[in-house]
């Protein structure tokens, strides 16, 4: 089975573009749904560590699509598209939910690159 995860966030005013330092708007900043993403994938890839292990971000391709407002809806999904050894690559998409609860409008979409680390040995390796 291919790893995936679906997470539902609604946006609030700390989410805006206007919080977050994006844009001046009052609606779901572009580092938020990129947080959002990340996530996702955390949460896909979850199962398949062992003990002590983590995972981190190393690459991002995000197209954010549509404006959402603060008290709206979006689900995020991650599907893992690709495995070679430590490393994992997911597509993502970000929907807008409608009132009937179901995922609308496409909100972003894009691609996030996790390389799967020892935790203990990935933090022993930082400087100071």
């Amino acid at each position: 089975m291919t790893p995936s995860a679906t997470l539902t966030f609604t946006v609030t005013e700390a989410d805006t573009a206007l919080a977050v330092g994006s844009g001046s708007l009052p609606v779901l900043g572009t580092p938020r749904l990129l947080a959002w993403c990340e996530a996702a994938t955390c949460a896909a890839v979850e199962a398949d560590l062992a003990d002590g292990e983590t995972s981190v971000g190393t690459r991002i391709e995000l197209e954010h699509l549509a404006a959402t407002p603060v008290g709206g809806t979006v689900e995020v999904t991650a599907r893992q598209v690709y495995a070679d050894g430590r490393l994992r690559r997911f597509a993502v998409s970000a929907r807008n939910v409608g009132a009937d609860g179901r995922p609308g409008r496409l909100a972003g979409s894009g691609e996030v690159t996790r390389v799967v680390v020892d935790a203990e040995r990935f933090l022993g390796r930082l400087p100071g």
